[in-house]
């Protein structure tokens, strides 16, 4: 039998809440955090291949064990046993390090890809189970729509969200999500973090935008605080910073507003600019896979 192939889009997402708890006896982070995948999207191509081979044309993104593709199809073959004859093709259009888990996205999307094409031997708690292996926010994208993440960011709940647009920007500063992690102050968080909270109201995202990681990011980039401040002025209904950083977003209602918002900053600031729709658990891929736009 010949190896099946297909296509799969591996979405980003934006923190659109992030609250962390404390430090776990790990290392880790507890935390509760609102996750909202986005039209934005890498694309994976698996075609037949001699053994497993892994393309990827951008120049940020590591070959072989270091990728997170690279060692999904791995888990995968370890927990099959699947002579795994693949040639996966990766398409990057989600920044790199930017906190919008396009890595994440591209390992849940392989672990999705090759349990499909071989017959759905994994279900969806062992898919789950390999994908916290890899990454906190790799299981959040092997189910579709918003949810809120607690724990580490692997326990999961549904959540639903208007199909709100949101314009993101990421300034092209290198900046490592250890590093960031590693910088949080008990005694900051406590003066200026995120109120803590258990609901989220979908129809008002601007009375709980918010994210704790923000007392660290902002502190080491106070411009990004500016560029915030040119999302709300650009007419953004909250505004804020996914994940670490440095990708900040703002929410609107409507396509429309938010691309002349995207248009209205690319005259401000100097970056990747980017529009895309929030995805809900409704949508099929026919739904929004043209809906992101390159300002």
């Amino acid at each position: 039998m010949g190896v099946p192939q297909g296509r799969w889009l591996c979405p980003a997402k934006i923190n659109l809440y992030l609250k962390i708890l404390g430090r776990r006896q790990d290392g880790y982070h507890e935390l509760v955090t609102v996750m909202q995948p986005l039209s934005l999207a890498d694309e994976l191509q698996v075609r037949p291949g001699r053994g497993l081979t892994l393309e990827c044309r951008h120049p940020e993104v590591p070959p072989g064990a270091d990728n997170l593709v690279w060692r999904a199809a791995q888990a995968f073959a370890a927990a099959t046993g699947e002579d795994l004859q693949v040639h996966l093709h990766l398409v990057k259009n989600i920044p790199v390090a930017a906190g919008l888990g396009g890595g994440s996205s591209d390992a849940a999307a392989t672990l999705l890809a090759l349990n499909e094409l071989f017959g759905h031997p994994l279900d969806l708690a062992a898919l789950n189970q390999l994908g916290a292996a890899l990454g906190a926010d790799v299981p959040f994208f092997l189910q579709p729509g918003p949810a809120v993440g607690r724990g580490v960011g692997t326990d999961l709940t549904p959540l639903d969200l208007p199909r709100f647009w949101y314009v993101l920007f990421n300034p092209g500063v290198a900046l490592s999500t250890r590093w960031v992690y590693a910088q949080l102050d008990p005694e900051t968080l406590a003066r200026h973090g995120s109120p803590a909270r258990d609901t989220w109201e979908a129809e008002h995202p601007e009375d709980w935008v918010a994210n704790d990681l923000e007392t660290v990011t902002l502190r080491r980039y106070p411009e990004l605080g500016g560029a915030l401040k040119k999302m709300a002025q650009a007419g953004a209904r909250a505004q804020g910073m996914s994940g670490s950083g440095p990708t900040l977003f703002g929410l609107f209602d409507e396509a429309a507003p938010a691309r002349a918002a995207a248009v209205r900053l690319r005259g401000q600031v100097s970056g990747w600019l980017a529009v895309a729709r929030g995805l809900t658990r409704e949508d099929g891929l026919a739904d929004w896979e043209d809906q992101a736009w390159i300002i």
